[in-house]
This record gives structure tokens, sequence and C-alpha cells, in this order.
């Protein structure tokens, strides 16, 4: 018996760990009109083009960028490690993300200059 409730005990920490770890890099959703309804439904609204930026990444209707660790403040700017991969490819390729606040929302920075944002707080 205790050895069940040392495994209940060890699954609900993990679980709970989770989110918290993830919050520290981001807390709440952001994104464009698309991605919203993507982060409050889970379904895609057929799109062609979304952003939705949350604690685990960036998700866009042709890319998913996911947060690796823990992300590096200096300022109110957060540098973040992340693996991105493209639709229908199973390589990831490895970036440091800048997420800039920017008018109560973000702006994601690749180190190539490509800017996503800025991504409005959506309203979930």
């Amino acid at each position: 018996m205790p050895i069940r409730r040392f495994t209940l005990a060890l699954i609900l920490g993990t679980v709970l760990a989770g989110p918290a770890g993830a919050a520290g890099i981001l807390e709440g959703s952001y994104g464009d009109k698309e991605g919203c309804h993507y982060a409050e439904t889970g379904e895609s609204s057929g799109a062609d083009i979304f952003f939705l930026l949350n604690g685990e990444g960036v998700t866009t209707a042709v890319s998913y960028c996911e947060f690796k660790g823990e992300g590096r403040k200096a300022g109110d700017v957060t540098t973040v490690r992340a693996e991105c991969h493209e639709e229908g490819s199973e390589e990831t390729t490895p970036y440091d993300l800048t997420l800039t606040p920017e008018n109560g929302g973000y702006t994601v920075s690749f180190p190539d200059g490509t800017r996503w944002g800025p991504l409005a707080r959506c309203k979930t």
C-alpha cells in the first residue's frame, strides 16, 4: 500500500511540475485571432496563417517551436532555447528565441531577424 501512495504522489508531482515549469517562461496564451481560436478550442480554423505563443512554445500553421529548459531574463526580454520543426518534417532545428513584451503582448524574434508579432494576449 505505501508503494501505491508513493507512486501516486510521484505521478501527481510530475503532472503538477510540468505546467509550473512552463509558466516560468510565459504565463497565458498570446496570438493572432486564429491562434487564439486554436488555444481556446484545440482545433485549427483552417486558416493558412496563424500564430500562438504559450509557455510550451510557438505554434504556427506550418511549424512548431518547443521551448527547452528555462528562459533567461535580461530586463523585460526573455531568451529561451527552442527546437523547431516544420510541418511534414521530423528534423528539428535549435534556436535561441527572444520574447519581447510589446503593447501587452509579445514579439518572438529569431537570430536571423525574423519576427512574429506582436501577439496579443488571448481572452481564454
